[in-house]
């Protein structure tokens, strides 16, 4: 019994490391990095895609994973399209992410985040941690003890701020190419997530005029949205059946699918979710379905925008300039979609992709 077991194991490894290595060339990757730490519990993926524009930046994750290959695949993914934002938005960056598996019982916060900290350090500089889902400025304080690879500490303030400006001159940029509108009085956008992001894009939105829908799981932070700002609500699963001007996705990935795609009863879409489609091809679904796609990583580019150039050159003027290029940068790639017949997304990659090689 015991030899039958030593002798298939390393058939199964092996058939995990082959599918991770096809997925890595797929996505044309670069580098892979892990650290394990037993006595923090760490256990790091630093995925480095490309570094041709110059140092990877991407935000560290730190989640629950249900298997370590799915936090492999994470990072690379997310890794891929920080190549592709950076690339699209004109950053002399590479993409980059940090995935750190989170324990089931966290020994000690600030070592287990210091040693992430000498896990960055050790890279040299090629890799340049930020915030993501799981982790905040407090625990980039804790990460830049042990390296300066790090931005979005507590000093930089809050990304999301930039992230809804750089959504909202997506909108614009859309409202303007689609429908002909110089301004946003009057339009009825329907916004998924009342986060952070989505709490600065309705306040913004309802400075302009637009009348908003919203939808969140988390019925206090819609409610939030409510209180402030009058928005109407509806349920999580009927948000894209509500007939309006614009669908804004800004929560989870991936909701772009052949089911909501096809029930969805607007014009434009434009959001700061990441990764919005399930699949590549469903954006040439809805260029069929004449609705306008704003490619996510540039549409949800101003955060990025905000944390590397600050990190580049400490000039926030300098950031709410690049983040209102998106406008210009947008109308553009519109302009040669409709001129070749194609998807937005697919001539976004393009331009993403000449630049990377």
């Amino acid at each position: 019994m015991v030899e039958s077991v030593v002798a298939r194991t390393p058939v199964r490894h092996h058939t995990l490391c082959d599918s991770l290595f096809r997925y890595a060339e797929f996505l044309k990757f670069g580098e892979v990095h892990v650290k394990v730490d037993e006595a923090t519990g760490l256990k790091a993926i630093v995925a480095i895609h490309n570094l041709k524009l110059g140092p990877a930046i991407g935000g560290c994750r730190f989640v629950t994973y249900a298997t370590a290959d799915k936090a492999i695949e994470d990072a690379l993914r997310l890794a891929q399209m920080m190549s592709f934002k950076s690339a699209a938005n004109n950053l002399p960056h590479g993409g980059g992410k940090a995935v750190l598996i989170k324990p089931k019982r966290m020994r000690n916060h600030e070592a287990y985040f210091e040693k992430f900290g000498e896990f960055v350090e050790a890279l040299g500089g090629r890799y340049i941690t930020a915030v993501d889902s799981g982790t905040s400025p407090t625990e980039m304080d804790i990460i830049a003890r042990r390296t300066k690879f790090v931005t979005c500490t507590t000093t930089y303030g809050d990304p999301s701020l930039y992230t809804a400006l750089g959504v909202r001159r997506g909108i614009e940029a859309a409202v303007k190419f689609k429908l002909d509108k110089d301004n946003l009085d009057g339009l009825h956008v329907t916004i998924q997530g009342a986060g952070h992001v989505g709490y600065f894009l309705a306040e913004d939105l309802t400075a302009r005029g637009a009348r908003l829908t919203m939808c969140d799981v988390n019925k206090v932070a819609l409610q939030h949205c409510v209180d402030k700002f009058g928005v109407a609500t509806c349920s999580p699963e009927a948000i894209y059946d509500v007939k309006a001007d614009v669908f804004a996705p800004c929560a989870l990935g991936a909701i772009l699918n052949l089911d909501t795609i096809n029930r969805l009863n607007v014009p434009i879409v434009c959001g700061s979710a990441n990764n919005q489609l399930a699949h590549h091809n469903y954006s040439t679904l809805m260029h069929e379905r004449k609705i306008l796609y704003v490619p996510d990583f540039i549409a949800n580019a101003g955060g990025i925008i905000h944390v590397a150039v600050l990190y580049d050159h400490g000039d926030l003027r300098r950031v709410e300039q690049q983040v209102e290029h998106i406008y210009d940068n947008l109308l553009g790639i519109f302009e040669k979609a409709a001129q070749q017949d194609k998807a937005t997304n697919e001539v976004a990659e393009k331009l993403a992709l000449e630049k990377l090689r």
